[in-house]
């Protein structure tokens, strides 16, 4: 989930009361008494995606993000065959005072995760999907499970395997071999580390950021939350993602270093979001920005909330480049379960909008090879891939007076570096 998405939920949501049961505190639990579980988990651009099934119904995809502080359901309709019961409406208003969507508080719900429970878990059900995930991340998501998870338990988050170690509280008083420690603040039910950053054209910064599971961004920095934050001359304007308020617009660069704590990331794609009406929510909680999973991913980290400290240690991608689109395309999904993908963005002056790519052209080949074999985390890794590579595509074009009629584009393209 977008950054700017945390950002409206933390000023929402003060008001998505924490339900409890005397005697009873709502979490996840082990179903037995072990030391550890572990959990595998769908990986997409390394975004941590787990089936549960809620009040014992069928398992649906949730999203386990960091970064959030409630647990959100995106489907009202299927929240309802859940069983799901609600107790109010809220009609969710953005820092302009206008009205962006409704939403149902449904205040105790059990989750089901195999080995895992979650008991009397409060979810805020959107009215309408208006954030629309399963096009942006390629994989039906339903919801999005937050603090709840983190909150009383370690939790290992191994990239390399996709999986999910969930410990006994008491399992990890001492730190595993190989892991380094530093200390996270839990503010507003989400972690925040202290890192430092080397600019291309400013100053060096002391920059405190979110860890963002959900984000499937490197670095962020809000540069309305520092002045010495400076954008770098090489920058690309870009679509970063989509908000409750809007789609979110502003810069990709890199920086040339972040240190945290002993380990260096060096040329780190970096977004650079322009202000927006949430921007006032951001730097009320001090931070300058976030780090997304494109950082995370060349880590194995575990999140242990009690003691208020990351446990984190070289991971396999560790060293990999950092990359970035070079076809100048977007691509998104009409329907995941149908593999039909389509142009969302053209990026002006990129090789693909030199050759006569459109937004809303939709993918039928690429590379000769069908839509239909492609997933969308595998076409951002081709487009990326290599510079000077070769893109060939067959694309279908509606026209947009009759959209009965359509015609076939075969283009071909070089991927070209511009970052």
């Amino acid at each position: 989930m977008h950054p700017s998405i945390k950002s409206l939920f933390l000023f929402l949501l003060s008001i998505f009361f924490a339900f409890s049961l005397q005697g009873q505190v709502p979490g996840f639990y082990m179903k037995e008494e072990k030391r550890r579980v572990k959990l595998p988990f769908i990986d997409s651009n390394s975004l941590i995606i787990m089936p549960v099934s809620i009040n014992g119904g069928k398992e649906v995809n949730f999203l386990f993000d960091t970064g959030v502080k409630s647990n959100i359901f995106f489907s009202k309709t299927l929240a309802d065959s859940m069983q799901m019961q609600y107790t109010r409406k809220l009609n969710l208003v953005g820092a302009d005072g206008k009205t962006v969507l409704s939403a149902s508080v449904s205040p105790n719900n059990h989750f089901d995760l195999g080995p895992l429970e979650g008991i009397f878990q409060a979810i805020l059900v959107l009215d309408e999907d208006f954030l629309e995930l399963e096009k942006v991340i390629g994989v039906p998501v339903y919801g999005v499970i937050g603090y709840e998870f983190f909150k009383n338990n370690p939790v290992k988050i191994d990239y390399d395997n996709s999986t999910v170690i969930f410990y006994r509280r008491s399992a990890l008083k001492w730190r595993p071999f190989g892991f380094r420690k530093m200390d996270i603040d839990i503010q507003g039910n989400k972690p925040y580390i202290e890192t430092s950053i080397r600019q291309i054209n400013g100053p060096d910064l002391a920059a405190k950021l979110l860890i963002d599971t959900g984000a499937n961004h490197g670095l962020l920095l809000n540069m309305e939350t520092d002045e010495d934050i400076v954008l770098p001359e090489n920058n690309l304007e870009s679509d970063l993602g989509r908000s409750l308020g809007g789609d979110l617009f502003g810069y990709v660069a890199r920086i040339k270093r972040l240190n945290i704590q002993g380990l260096k990331f060096r040329n780190v794609i970096t977004s650079y979001p322009e202000e927006n009406e949430f921007s006032e929510v951001i730097i009320e909680t001090g931070r300058q920005g976030s780090l997304g999973s494109d950082v995370l991913n060349r880590m194995k980290i575990i999140m242990d909330y009690p003691r208020n400290r990351m446990l984190y240690k070289k991971g396999a991608k560790f060293s990999d480049e950092f990359k970035y689109d070079m076809s100048g395309l977007m691509v998104r999904v009409y329907s995941a379960e149908n593999k039909r993908f389509y142009i969302s963005q053209v990026r002006e002056d990129s090789p693909a909008h030199r050759q006569g790519v459109e937004v809303y052209d939709e993918i039928i080949t690429i590379n000769k090879i069908p839509a239909a074999f492609w997933e969308l985390s595998e076409i951002t890794e081709l487009m990326r891939s290599e510079e000077g590579k070769v893109i060939s595509l067959e694309l279908l074009r509606t026209n947009p007076s009759d959209p009965e009629q359509s015609t076939l584009h075969k283009i071909t393209f070089l991927l070209e570096k511009q970052l």
